[in-house]
C-alpha cells in the first residue's frame, strides 16, 4: 500500500527528496497556459498599451469626453517619454544583469555546456535557408568559445518552437546547423527540441543531458535572463553554474545615459519587464525556490 500511495503521489507532479518527504514539482506547461500568456502579454506590453492610450485618446478628442481622450493622450506621452528617453528600463535590467558573475575556470574541467534558445531567428533560417541570429548572438558565440577551450565537453541547445500565429520552426534546429557548420557538431552536440520556456529548458535539458554526480555544467544565457535560468534549474534538480552573456549594458555609469531613440528604450523596457514579470510568476508557481535568485 506504501508503494501505491508513492506512485499516486509522483503521478500528480510530487518528487522526494528524502525518504518519507516530497515536494511539488510544477508540471511542464500545457498548451493552453503557454498559448495564454502569449496573448496576455501581446496585449499588455509597454507598446501596446501605448498603442492604446493613444488611439483611444485621439477617438474621444471629437467627443463630449475630450477631456479624458486629453489625459490618455498625456498618458501616452509621458510612457513614451519616461520609457522610451529616460533611463528607466537601465534601472530595471542593471540589477539582472549584475546578479551572476562568471565562475574561475582556470586550471578546471567542463563536463558540458547548456545554452538557452532565443538567440536564433528559427523562422527566417527555415524560410531562407540560412543561418539567421537575433541580437542574442552572444550565447552562441560564447558557446562556441567554450567548446573550443573544452574539446571534451558536451553542448546541449534547448529551444522549441514559440510562435503562436505563424507556422512552428524549432529554435534548436536553426542554432543546430550554426554549430554544425562552425565545427562543433557530431556526437557532442545535443538538440534539445520541445522546450518553449525557460522552465522547460531546465527540465528537458536536465533530461537530455543527464548530468552525472561531480560533473561540472555551464549555463549559457543572457546576463539579464541568469537569474530566472538559474532559478528553474536549481528547482528542477540540474546543477549548472551561471555563464552570463549578452549583456545590454555598459554598467552602473549607463544609469544616467538617456536613450539616442524612444523605440530602443521601450523596447529594452519591454523584454526587462517581462523579465521581472517572469521572476514573480515563477516564484509563485513554484518553478524557482527564491524570487531573485543569486549566487549560492
Amino acid at each position: 500500500m506504501a508503494a501505491a500511495a508513492i506512485c499516486t503521489l509522483q503521478r500528480y507532479g510530487f518528487r522526494n527528496r528524502n525518504a518519507g518527504q516530497f515536494r511539488l514539482t510544477p508540471p511542464i506547461e500545457g498548451a493552453p497556459l503557454f498559448y495564454i500568456s502569449k496573448i496576455l502579454w501581446a496585449l499588455l506590453q509597454p507598446s501596446m498599451l501605448l498603442l492604446i492610450l493613444l488611439i483611444s485618446g485621439a477617438l474621444l478628442l471629437g467627443t463630449r469626453y475630450q477631456r479624458a481622450g486629453k489625459r490618455l493622450v498625456i498618458a501616452g506621452a509621458l510612457l513614451l517619454l519616461i520609457g522610451g528617453l529616460l533611463p528607466l528600463s537601465t534601472w530595471l535590467i542593471l540589477p539582472l544583469e549584475d546578479r551572476f558573475a562568471r565562475p574561475q575556470l582556470a586550471g578546471t574541467s567542463v563536463d558540458g555546456i547548456v545554452v538557452l534558445g532565443g538567440v536564433e531567428d528559427s523562422r527566417v533560417a527555415t524560410g531562407r535557408g540560412v543561418h539567421a541570429l537575433n541580437e542574442a548572438a552572444e550565447r552562441l558565440t560564447e558557446a562556441a568559445a567554450l567548446a573550443r577551450r573544452y574539446p571534451n565537453a558536451k553542448i546541449v541547445f534547448t529551444g522549441g518552437a514559440i510562435e503562436i500565429l505563424t507556422a512552428p520552426t524549432i529554435g534548436a534546429d536553426a542554432a543546430g546547423r550554426v554549430l554544425e557548420d562552425i565545427g562543433l557538431g557530431g556526437d557532442r552536440l545535443l538538440l534539445e527540441r520541445k522546450a518553449r520556456t525557460t522552465w522547460e529548458n531546465a527540465v528537458y535539458a536536465k533530461a537530455l543531458a543527464n548530468p552525472k554526480p561531480g560533473e561540472r555544467w555551464l549555463l549559457v544565457t543572457s546576463a539579464w535572463h541568469m537569474p530566472r535560468s538559474m532559478g528553474a534549474f536549481r528547482n528542477a534538480g540540474f546543477e549548472v553554474e551561471p555563464w552570463p552573456v549578452d549583456y545590454r549594458t555598459a554598467g552602473a555609469r549607463d544609469a544616467v545615459r538617456f536613450f539616442e531613440s524612444p523605440i530602443e528604450g521601450m523596447r529594452r523596457l519591454e523584454f526587462v519587464l517581462r523579465e521581472w514579470i517572469g521572476l514573480v510568476a515563477y516564484r509563485m508557481t513554484g518553478r524557482s525556490g527564491a524570487l531573485f535568485p543569486g549566487p549560492q
